[in-house]
Parts: structure tokens; C-alpha cells; sequence
């Protein structure tokens, strides 16, 4: 696993906070070894503080993974902090926004929300603020979250996360790239794929697709490899989510091309992937980490006026992961934690 040097430093303030976080857990009750019977970390008894209401509000699309992995980590906490959990995710930006709106409506005692479409949800981000409730920014646009003002971001950065890639496809020998967006109007989709363009050597289009509609993206895909031969052929597939990966793998088989699919985030399906030889390399943002650390921040707040951070975006990636990263890995996809 190789951290870009420039996201080391937060990287590590992450990783040092969730040890403090779970050593915490553990002051409440049993001891932070405890494991669940499925293996991931058992929140002990949790601890006493009055009951609280977090509402989490994201972009998701239907069938995305990434974010059952989000919440997996949110609702670990949640039952640490005595929090009761309230998810919702609409992937327009209009309806997010009414998501919001619905929190600040049922008093929520703190909200966690991406800014994947930021001018769609200001508005109502910075009315939550006005009406009193803390709010945290998780996964996309950083650069929004203090003038919204929220308490912080917690994630990766997407331009840096981008540039990673685009070293990488280089040190593979890479010259040609397609980046798959599969949200149009994400702006940290965008973000990504200008951040391998910034160190890429080579070329790099973007290709917009549906990420709702596997078939469709999967055929745009294959349309796309389809292009180009010889010296002129698509050599590398970037997606960025697990998802479009497993198309990015059959579209390549349907247009019978060599090139190497390379994607952002790590599941289940990835690490098998990898297992046969099918993924060149992961960047991994550890998105259990992000829904962990926003319903922990917002009950350290509430409960001792903490901020995380001091207010600056805490990086939870990017991280590098190729082939020989899976045997670690692979027991913590399996539970959904990775």
C-alpha cells in the first residue's frame, strides 16, 4: 500500500485519530479489543451521554457499495455514541437538498452531508447551520465546506488523489487513458480525473456514463476501447467507484482489448479482481472511515466541544493498493469495513 506523499502527513492524523476515538469507546465500557461475532470491532457498552439524533445525507446512486461501507462505519459509532442514525442519499442534487431540509425539520442533533453538487445544497447547509445544528461535510467538495460552515471535511483530496493515479499510470508504462466518470456534475469525479491529467504523461479523455445503469456504462465502455488500435489504442480503463470497475472488466473482454483497468475505492468485488489479475491498481479513500469519524466528531462536539482538525479537512486517503496488498485486506472487504 503506498501513500502519496503529499496526503501522508493527514493520513496519519486520521489513522492517530481513530485509534483515539475507539481507545475512547473503549473508556465507556468493555475494552476496545472486543471484536462482534462477524469479526468487525464490537463498540463495547458504549457510552452514557444523552441520546442523540445524526442525520446523514449523501449523493449516493442505486446499486453503489461505496456507501453501505460509509454507513457501516457510521452506524459503529452511532451505536458507540448512543446516537440514534438516520440515513437518506438521493443522487440530484434538488432532491438531496430536500433530504436536508427533512433533518433540519426532525431536529437533528447533528448532520453529515457530501458536496458532491454543492451549488444544489448550499442554501440549506448553511440553514442548518443558522438553526443551530452542527454540521460535517464527508467525501466530496472540501473546498466548500468552511464557507458553508460546517465544523469540517472528512476525506480524501481528490485532486491529489487524482495525481496518485496518474503517477501510477505512468510507473505501469501507461500512454493512453479514458477516465470514467460515472456521475455527470460530481465535482469531485471532476476533480479526479483533472488530477490525473496534472501528472499523467500520457493522454487522458473523459468519458461520462451512467452509473445507475450497468449495462448502458458497460457498453459505452467497450464502445470506447473500441476506438483506437495500435499505437493509438486505449491502454488504461480509470473508473472511480468499485462498481464500474467489474464494467470496466467486461467491457474490456467485449471490445477484446489488452488495456489495464485501474479504479478509485476497494470492495469485495475488487479484491477479487485483483485475485485475478484482472485490476492493474486501487486508490482506496477508506470510506468506513469517513462515516466513523463525522458521527464521532459531531458527538465529541456536542459532548465536549471538540473539533476535529481544528476545523482543516482530516484526509482519510489516498492510498495506493495493488495485488500484493489483498492478502491484509481482503478478510476486512469481506466484512464490509474495507
Amino acid at each position: 500500500m503506498r501513500i502519496p506523499r503529499t496526503a501522508a502527513t493527514a493520513a496519519a492524523l486520521a489513522a492517530a485519530l481513530a485509534l483515539a476515538v475507539t481507545g475512547c469507546s473503549g473508556s465507556g465500557g468493555k475494552s476496545s479489543e472486543d471484536k462482534a461475532d462477524d469479526g468487525a470491532p464490537a463498540g463495547g457498552k458504549g457510552v452514557s451521554t444523552p441520546r442523540m439524533k445524526i442525520a446523514m445525507i449523501t449523493h449516493a446512486g442505486e446499486g453503489d457499495t461505496f456507501w453501505d461501507i460509509v454507513q457501516s462505519g457510521a452506524k459503529q459509532a452511532a451505536a458507540k455514541d448512543n446516537a440514534d442514525f438516520l440515513y437518506s442519499a438521493n443522487k440530484e442534487g434538488q432532491q438531496q437538498a430536500q433530504l436536508v431540509q427533512a433533518a433540519i425539520d426532525q431536529k437533528a442533533d447533528g448532520i453529515v452531508v457530501t458536496l458532491a453538487k454543492p451549488e444544489a445544497v448550499r442554501d440549506v447547509v448553511k440553514k442548518a447551520v443558522a438553526a443551530g445544528i452542527p454540521v460535517v461535510t464527508i467525501n466530496s467538495g472540501a473546498q466548500y465546506s468552511k464557507e458553508l460552515g460546517a465544523l469540517g471535511h472528512i476525506g480524501q483530496d481528490e485532486g491529489v488523489a487524482g495525481e496518485a493515479v496518474g503517477e501510477q499510470l505512468n510507473a505501469n508504462g501507461r500512454k493512453k487513458a479514458v477516465c470514467v466518470i460515472h456521475e455527470q456534475g460530481n465535482v469531485s469525479l471532476e476533480e479526479r480525473c483533472a488530477g490525473v491529467r496534472k501528472t499523467f504523461k500520457g493522454s487522458v479523455e473523459n468519458l461520462n456514463v451512467d452509473g445507475t445503469n450497468t449495462p448502458a456504462a458497460t457498453s459505452s465502455i467497450e464502445a470506447k476501447l473500441q476506438t483506437g488500435s495500435g499505437g493509438s489504442a486505449i491502454d488504461a480503463v480509470v473508473t472511480l467507484g468499485a462498481p464500474m470497475a467489474a464494467a470496466a472488466v467486461k467491457a474490456k473482454g467485449g471490445a477484446g482489448s489488452s488495456a489495464e483497468v485501474d479504479t478509485f475505492d476497494l470492495n469485495a468485488a475488487v479484491i477479487k479482481q485483483f485475485k485475478a489479475k484482472e485490476i492493474g491498481f486501487a486508490v482506496d479513500q477508506q470510506p468506513y472511515l469517513q462515516g466513523y469519524l463525522a458521527v464521532d466528531e459531531l458527538w465529541l462536539h456536542r459532548t465536549n466541544g471538540n473539533v476535529v482538525g481544528g476545523g482543516r479537512p482530516v484526509l482519510t486517503g489516498p492510498a495506493v493498493i495493488t495485488g500484493k496488498d489483498v492478502p491484509v485486506l481482503e478478510k476486512y472487504t469481506a466484512r464490509g469495513t474495507r
